[in-house]
């Protein structure tokens, strides 16, 4: 069990360090196939996992440039998205999240695999048009992705991250960044509306959080000297692998 969590975090906080997004696509399936975890305890403590490493991958990303307004104002849309999400989620057995999990796993490798433009700048819009538009699609992206953090565990990276630079403009440095902000506020605001009544199996989790952030230390260090395509490839046919065997097991243990 143990050395499994140890490879786990290597490849969660890989993922994280290279795109920016993924930690918690990964965690949820590494603790309940690879640890042996419910459903309901894998959520929280990879936000657990997924949030402390986040804090580790956005180190060497800082002078890449992080719009922290964007940040501040999704995260703080996703703190009470995320609480709904949560009580949500407790309404529905564990099959139908991982379903759903898979669901999603899905649309974010797609979504990786997809070209994503940026959006005018401030310059080619209106003023008042462009702090409308601003606030909005901050505040809708954050309570999206909010929701989906506390209703499935997942940070939201994969979304966030053509998000910020279809609708918000960053660039693709500055949305990995920024995203890896957002990702820190809502994975703490997502456990926090875990927390109540769990009790973490710590063992496990540290071992994953500790290699996680050793992972996604090295990738980001070596991120910049990768071809953003074969990176996003890989990462998209990693997601779709779990996602079947996270479809066939569930689908397996529905039928007996």
């Amino acid at each position: 069990m143990i050395a499994a969590a140890l490879a786990l975090g290597l490849l969660v906080g890989g993922v994280l360090g290279l795109v920016g997004a993924g930690g918690s696509i990964i965690a949820v399936p590494a603790l309940v196939y690879g640890v042996g975890m419910s459903t309901h305890e894998a959520i929280p403590s990879a936000l657990l996992v997924v949030g402390v490493s986040s804090i580790a991958a956005v180190i060497p990303r800082i002078r890449t440039g992080i719009s922290w307004r964007i940040a501040l104002l999704v995260g703080a849309a996703g703190i009470p998205a995320a609480w709904a999400g949560a009580a949500v989620g407790r309404l529905f057995n564990e099959n139908v999240l991982l379903l759903a999990f898979a669901a999603i796993m899905i649309a974010a490798g797609i979504r990786m695999l997809s070209h994503t433009k940026e959006t005018p700048s401030r310059n080619d819009l209106g003023k008042n048009n462009y702090l409308r538009n601003y606030l909005l699609k901050s505040l809708a992206v954050g309570l999206g992705i909010g929701f989906l953090t506390g209703l499935l565990g997942v940070g939201g990276g994969f979304l966030i991250v053509p998000a910020l630079t279809i609708f918000l403009g960053l660039s693709m440095a500055q949305a990995v960044g920024t995203s890896l902000i957002i990702i820190v506020i809502n994975s703490a605001a997502g456990f926090s509306a875990h927390a109540t009544g769990f009790s973490p199996d710590w063992t496990p989790t540290l071992a994953l959080a500790i290699t996680a952030i050793i992972g996604s230390l090295a990738a980001g260090r070596v991120a910049h000297k990768l071809n953003n395509k074969y990176v996003r490839i890989a990462f998209a046919s990693l997601v779709f692998t779990v996602a079947a065997i996270v479809v066939i097991s569930t689908t397996i243990g529905i039928v007996n």
